[in-house]
This record gives C-alpha cells, sequence and structure tokens, in this order.
C-alpha cells in the first residue's frame, strides 16, 4: 500500500489581489489522475471566502502535475466553488469563455527576487543603489547577474512538472527576471502561470528570498522598470486570417473596453503605465508593429508571415490573475466585428 501527498493550491479571497493558499492531502494507491481527486474544503473564513457562521468552501480539481519537490507528490491547481457547488465569485477561472481552447496564451512573468533580510531586490546595496538600469538584461556575470542559482532551479521544477516552461532571462532592473509559459487554451494557461508561481514561491523559502510580484516595487518616481506579464494570445482567426485589416479590427476591438482590461490587470498597474520603460500611458490606447511602447504589440513575425500569427497585450502587470486576463482579453476579441 503507497501512500502519495497531493498538494491542493488555491486562490483566495483578498480584493483586489489574490494569494495563492495551498495544504495538503495524503491518499493510498493513488493513480496520479486527476479524475481521482477528490473534491475537498477549506475554512473559507481565514481566506475571506466566507463568514464564520457559515465557514466550508470547495476546492475542485482542475489540474494535476507531479510535484518534483516531493516524494510520490502532486500538486493539484483547484477552483474555489461555494458549499452548493456554485463557483465562488472569487474564482475568475470559471469565467473563462474558451471551452474547445481555441485561444493560445503565452504569458512572460517578470517578477523581483527579494532578500527577506534587507527587504531589497538582489544587488540592491543597503542605503543606496546599485549601478543604473542597462548591464542587467540578459547579463552574466556576478557584477550584474544576481539570483540565477534560483531561477535555474525553479526552471528545472517547471520543467519537471510537466509545465509547457519555455525560458528565462535577467531583465533590465537588477534582481529583476522573466520566464515565459505557452499553452493552447486560456484555462490551461492560467493553471500553468499559478502553478509555476507555486513552486517559484515555495523554492524561494530555501534560499531566505521572497518574491515580489507588485508591477513597481521600487516607487513609481524611480528610473527602473517596472514588472509586468505580457499576454501573448491568438486564436484560429488570427493564426489564419491573412489579413491586416482583420488585425486591425481585433486591435480596435480594445479601444472602447480599455477600463474593463485595467481592472483585472494588476493592482498598482498605474505605477507602472507611464509611457516609458517600455509601457503605454494607463490613460491611452494604442498598438502598432514591433512596438513596445504600444497597448498592444503587433509581432513584426506575424507581420512577415502574411498576417498570421498572434497579438501581445503589453498592459499585464506581474501581479495580475491570468485567469482573469485570459477571460477579458477573449470577451474583447470574440466582441470584434469579423
Amino acid at each position: 500500500m503507497s501512500k502519495s501527498k497531493l498538494e491542493y493550491i488555491w486562490l483566495d479571497g483578498y480584493k483586489p489581489t489574490q494569494n495563492m493558499r495551498s495544504k495538503t492531502k495524503v491518499v493510498e494507491d493513488f493513480s496520479g489522475k486527476l479524475e481521482d481527486c477528490e473534491i475537498w474544503s477549506f475554512d473559507g473564513s481565514s481566506t475571506r471566502q466566507a463568514s464564520g457562521g457559515s465557514s466550508d468552501c470547495l476546492l475542485k480539481p482542475v489540474a494535476i502535475y507531479p510535484d518534483p519537490a516531493r516524494k510520490d507528490g502532486f500538486l493539484v491547481m483547484t477552483e474555489v466553488l461555494n458549499a452548493d457547488g456554485t463557483p465562488h465569485e472569487s474564482n475568475g477561472r470559471a469565467t473563462i469563455d474558451d471551452n474547445d481552447n481555441d485561444f493560445w496564451f503565452g504569458f512572460e512573468q517578470e517578477y523581483f527576487i527579494m532578500d527577506t533580510q534587507t527587504q531589497l531586490p538582489l544587488g540592491f546595496p543597503i542605503g543606496g543603489y546599485p549601478a543604473p538600469q542597462g548591464m542587467y538584461y540578459c547579463s552574466v556575470g556576478g557584477k550584474h547577474t544576481h539570483g540565477r542559482d534560483l531561477v535555474e532551479q525553479h526552471a528545472d521544477l517547471c520543467i519537471a512538472a510537466g509545465l509547457n516552461f519555455e525560458g528565462i532571462n535577467q531583465e533590465v532592473a537588477s534582481g529583476q527576471w522573466e520566464y515565459q509559459l505557452f499553452a493552447k487554451g486560456a484555462k490551461k494557461a492560467g493553471d500553468e502561470i499559478w502553478v509555476s508561481r507555486y513552486l517559484l514561491d515555495r523554492l524561494t523559502e530555501q534560499y531566505g528570498y521572497y518574491i515580489e510580484y507588485h508591477p513597481k516595487p521600487l516607487g513609481k518616481d524611480m528610473d527602473w522598470n517596472g514588472s509586468g506579464m505580457h499576454a501573448n494570445f491568438s486564436n484560429t482567426i488570427l493564426r489564419t486570417c491573412g489579413s491586416q485589416e482583420v488585425y486591425e479590427k481585433i486591435c480596435e476591438a480594445f479601444r472602447p473596453v480599455v477600463k474593463e482590461h485595467i481592472a483585472v490587470y494588476g493592482e498598482f498597474n498605474d505605477q507602472r503605465l507611464t509611457g516609458e520603460h517600455e509601457t503605454a500611458s494607463i490613460h491611452d490606447f494604442s498598438y502598432g508593429i514591433s512596438d513596445r511602447g504600444a497597448s498592444i504589440r503587433i509581432p513584426i513575425i506575424t507581420v512577415e508571415k502574411g498576417w498570421k500569427g498572434w497579438l501581445e497585450d503589453r498592459r499585464p502587470a506581474s501581479n495580475g490573475d491570468p485567469y482573469k486576463i485570459a477571460g477579458r482579453i477573449i470577451k474583447t476579441v470574440k466582441s470584434a466585428k469579423i
């Protein structure tokens, strides 16, 4: 008789930025299959998802991955349900209209590695600043590169867990990094970002670090790049249409719903979307070919392939919920009159 450790992961009810929570369920003779993961409950009154007088919320397993850091372990991503089985109001995944997985998403997750003792990004001296940004991006060597051991270990964990992990690079500021994930299906893309964040956050416990997802952790007035989570997306139309006119119609569909997008693109994003540091202003909307200062970038590869490819929404912040981001993008793309 064997026993397995199933780590149930969910998002709490904190607003506007949800946090990950998890707890372990030990089961006997587990098959490793999602359909054999039981619905579980938790105390929603401790996570701002229920009152003390009626505190039970349910965890519905929606994706499972091997846990590369635990013997006989599995990572179980879940949705939060009310006690009657309906989606909880905090459940952004349940709002995604992509049941046929026609939408593909590639997220670029940026973040800062912070030292728990100094409360500063790696490479920042106490009471001062490192050399200005410029030499950190895709750097090599101990003078400009900080945190590589953790980043490499995180990449190995994600790959071993079966996530479609596509790459890593140091970003523009000291102690700032990025990784990329891609999935065919919006819900799957969201699942993999959250599981990858879980693996990253859990890994920091071994290092005396923590991960800062705030889009502008060094202050809005500091001359350092913020952190985003650029959303690359496509559907069958974008992948096959071969039409600049169609692309422009889809981009224009985003113009009248800027506020609706910004509302789910992450807390404190106004500090990052200033029109500087490779961002468009939060008050404007724009799109352009190969333009990293636009709200939406049309990749040059898409144009070179005859207007067959994808778009990149550069506005989502690093602390955004990929479920809500994908759900809003899908709604807007489907509203375009093609």
